[in-house]
């Protein structure tokens, strides 16, 4: 079996594998079997190939690893209108309780307000910016 075809099938398997576990990182070191497969056709000898498959997935490793890192790191949960569907939503608030807190129906539901740090406690319309528990922390529109 010619040496390029070994090289295609890691990279197959590779892919399979990434398809499987979701690792982004296995896609970047398929690329450098698929490297490793090209200088096979290209008749270098196997040294070549290991290290043009290891420099060009080490190296998209590498790269991904740096992106990934400068990325600003994800909200929190609580906070992130990808997992909670309540952030960003707007609610009205008619009157503020002497504890900070107010009572607002929001969904079929009651639902105890809190004001974000800073933001005025005054009747009106209010975007929900975090859920903690069963509170709503609020900021003033």
């Amino acid at each position: 079996m010619p040496e390029s075809t070994i090289w295609w099938l890691l990279t197959g398997t590779a892919v399979a594998v990434e398809l499987l576990t979701g690792t982004f990182y296995l896609l970047m070191l398929a690329i450098g079997l698929a490297a490793g497969a090209v200088a096979a056709h290209a008749g270098a000898p196997m040294t070549v190939q290991l290290v043009a498959a290891a420099a060009i997935g080490g190296g998209a490793v590498g790269a991904w690893h740096l992106k990934r890192g400068k990325q600003p790191p994800a909200a929190a949960a609580s906070a992130n209108r990808d997992v909670n569907m309540d952030v960003g939503e707007t609610v009205h608030v008619e009157a503020w309780n002497p504890d900070a807190t107010a009572s607002v129906k929001y969904r079929g539901a009651n639902w105890t307000v809190v004001a974000a740090d800073g933001a005025p406690q005054a009747p009106g319309a209010y975007r929900v910016r975090e859920v903690i528990g069963n509170r709503l922390l609020v900021e003033k529109i």
